[in-house]
């Protein structure tokens, strides 16, 4: 039996797309069928290590969980990573191409047509059903020559799709319809049904809503689905998920990560986001570092020099001296270790000019960026008090120094990685994911005086994969957006026009 495909668009960014897709792939594995999540074309600073020995971005990470099948670089073939004024470093099939300003890029989309199209059958000839996620919104009919995210991957495969609209940021209506009008005729007569998402109250107020939309754009109407609150116990797609800095009061040992521009990889600390024992808090720039923080972590980053620039312009690395002279702790992972040491040089100009600056100087080391990029699974133990931890890598840069004796991590194969000083107080390492694992995070809690809640992450997020299926199941027709999905059309078929 072939595979059938269909595709979610949304009427714009962060509607929830990504949760949406997830939790059908869930509904729909439990119903027996074998799914695979698509996208196209990405843009995340959050990645993921596949099986294969690429990288996609986790929201399709998180899709492939729900499905349950393992990561490979099909599921997101083109992932596009944000950085300075080079504009974004390009990932094609899991593997770094280059860099492009956004004008170029655009030039580039026709080409990459094909990488898309090639790992789109190449999941197609493994599973039941494809379900592909767009990116941005369908609207942007600026961007429609060369499209390869949206309406130009539908039509190249002549996958049906479903628009969705955010009830909850208003104008839901005018969006969806406004949609519809703006699409070119034959873009629009790929749409089969529309979703509205997040919606709050009583449902029957927006019956007539639904119809007005339904009438008005001749799609079929798919599902008023409720807000889901444990949405916040999922990985967020990108920054704009990022939780803000709020003052909780109360005497949890306060954990402080700093959120400058380009901050990558955030997901990674949701595993303490829920944990009752700590009050955790991300800084934009321009918050100060608080008085009491116990632990102070910089977390990796796409532009580790532009944004060891903002970090100084926002005045944390003040910030940063006053808090270890209160005897906090500080942390840094692949970026942040990075700014952590003495020198940071980039020679060949991978993050913009080619030069050296000088680090923040808390560990004895030095890091030349370079071509090779790190990507794989690790575990090992915590050198000095041997707790066990699991992580992968993700880096390019090679980092070197007298504290480098004294490292964070040893892996299983006997390689080490990172450094510490001061006794413990301050500490950096390429590895992350480190917070996923339960015994590693208690015994970091415990070192901060917090007490762990006994959080079983990985088990907590299959446990609300389940939930969102169930709620999915209950709000939207999911029998009859299989219905729709259709078998993929490809240029080389023998029944192509």
């Amino acid at each position: 039996m072939a595979a059938r495909a269909i595709m979610f668009q949304g009427t714009g960014s962060d509607v929830g797309k990504s949760l949406i897709v997830a939790g059908l792939a869930r509904a729909l594995t439990l119903r027996g069928l074998k799914v695979a999540p698509f996208k196209p074309q990405n843009m995340s600073n959050n990645a993921a290590v596949t099986a294969d020995g690429g990288e996609i971005g986790r929201a399709q990470a998180l899709q492939a969980r729900a499905a349950r099948r393992p990561m490979t670089v099909h599921m997101n073939p083109v992932l596009l990573k944000p950085q300075s004024e080079i504009g974004s470093q390009v990932v094609v099939q899991g593997r770094v191409i280059g860099n492009a300003k956004a004008s170029a890029y655009q030039a580039m989309k026709p080409q990459l047509m094909a990488a898309v199209l090639d790992s789109f059958h190449h999941l197609a000839a493994d599973a039941d059903v494809v379900l592909v996620e767009g990116a941005g919104s369908a609207s942007e009919i600026n961007l429609r020559a060369g499209d390869i995210a949206n309406m130009g991957f539908a039509q190249a495969t002549r996958t049906p799709v479903v628009v969705i609209g955010d009830i909850d940021r208003g104008g839901v209506i005018a969006s969806l319809v406004g949609t519809k009008a703006v699409l070119a005729p034959d873009d629009a007569a790929l749409v089969a049904g529309f979703l509205v998402n997040r919606f709050r109250g009583d449902p029957t107020l927006f019956a007539s809503g639904m119809n007005e939309i339904a009438t008005r754009t001749g799609w079929a109407s798919l599902g008023l689905i409720p807000h889901f609150a444990d949405a916040r116990r999922l990985p967020a797609e990108d920054a704009l998920g990022l939780p803000g800095h709020a003052a909780t009061g109360g005497q949890r040992p306060k954990v402080v990560v700093l959120a400058y521009p380009r901050i990558s990889n955030f997901d990674e600390f949701d595993p303490l986001r829920l944990e009752d024992g700590i009050d955790l808090q991300f800084l934009r720039p321009g918050m100060p570092i608080p008085g009491d923080a116990a632990l102070v972590i910089l977390p990796g980053s796409k532009a580790t020099i532009a944004d060891l620039a903002a970090l100084r312009e926002t005045g944390w690395d003040i910030d940063l001296s006053a808090h270890l002279r209160r005897g906090g702790r500080v942390l840094g992972i692949c970026g942040g270790y990075q700014m952590l040491g003495r020198t940071i040089s980039d020679p060949d100009g991978r993050e913009g000019a080619p030069g050296s600056v000088a680090g923040l100087g808390l560990l004895d080391v030095d890091t030349t960026l370079t071509d090779d990029k790190a990507l794989r699974d690790v575990s090992g133990r915590l050198t000095t008090e041997q707790i066990p931890f699991r992580g992968y890598e993700m880096h390019i840069g090679r980092t070197e120094g007298p504290a480098a004796r004294h490292p964070f991590l040893t892996f299983a194969d006997g390689r080490s990685d990172g450094a510490v000083a001061r006794g413990g107080q301050i500490a950096g390492c390429y590895v992350h994911g480190l917070f996923a694992d339960d015994g590693l995070r208690a015994h970091w809690l415990r070192g901060l005086g917090a007490t762990a809640n006994g959080l079983a992450y990985d088990s907590d997020v299959e446990a609300t994969l389940d939930a969102l299926a169930e709620h999915l199941e209950r709000h939207v027709d999911v029998s009859r957006i299989l219905a729709l999905a259709t078998e993929p059309w490809r240029r080389d078929s023998p029944t192509a026009p």
